[in-house]
């Protein structure tokens, strides 16, 4: 069978798979698959190995083992949110069933591999779990400017900026506030350029996304 490559690299980091297995040989044997198709990969033999060395600053994925000694897979999954760690995982078994398959997919799993698995098929949720990484990445980035942005508004601006977004208008915002309408039109410009906002309902998507809408 021929086994068809990754996309291809795009700009930033070079991707990297993580992968977790108590099986030497799995590890060897998956480290050598992603070598075939140019991908860098970490290997260790437990959770605690990987969680011992810090993770780099690169788009990837998971490659994780339902059942090692100790802290087994499912676990894991379910402390990685708690830890800070947002890799896609993807799941590989030698003991897998029905109902563990539908508890890892329904907390997040992109795929469940019985061993031996079909190596295209792992490839390809490799290739998934990088894009969605990069994806996340992206939006986090985003994110973080926005965010920096928003730090540099003045206090009156982000009143300003919040009662926009509430949908009010330029008197309602200067008597919520006290001050002129003047005032609030000077404020109101400083804030579209500042958060780089081209109309107001742009504004308000980005006033959005920094304070998302409780549900």
């Amino acid at each position: 069978m021929t086994i068809e490559a990754m996309a291809p690299a795009e700009d930033g980091p070079a991707p990297i798979v993580h992968i977790i297995d108590d099986d030497a040989s799995v590890r060897a044997g998956l480290e050598d698959l992603l070598a075939s198709v140019g991908i860098g990969c970490r290997a260790f033999a437990s959770t605690q190995a990987f969680l011992a060395h810090p993770l780099p600053q690169a788009p990837g994925c998971l490659v994780l083992d339902v059942r090692m000694p100790g802290q087994s897979g499912l676990d894991f999954q379910r402390q990685m949110k708690e830890l800070g760690i947002l890799l896609p995982v993807i799941f590989i078994t030698g003991h897998g069933d029905i109902a563990m398959a539908a508890r890892a997919m329904k907390t997040g799993a992109i795929e469940f591999l019985a061993k031996p698995f079909d190596e295209q098929a792992l490839l390809d949720a490799i290739n998934e779990g990088i894009a969605r990484d990069r994806v996340r990445r992206r939006e986090a980035a985003s994110l973080a400017q926005l965010r920096g942005l928003h730090h540099m508004l003045t206090g009156g601006e982000r009143e300003v900026m919040e009662l926009v977004a509430q949908g009010l208008l330029n008197k309602q915002i200067a008597a919520r506030l006290e001050v002129s309408e003047v005032t609030v039109k000077v404020r109101r410009g400083q804030v579209m350029r500042k958060m780089n906002a081209r109309s107001l309902p742009d504004l308000v998507r980005i006033h959005d996304r920094l304070f998302p809408p409780s549900e």
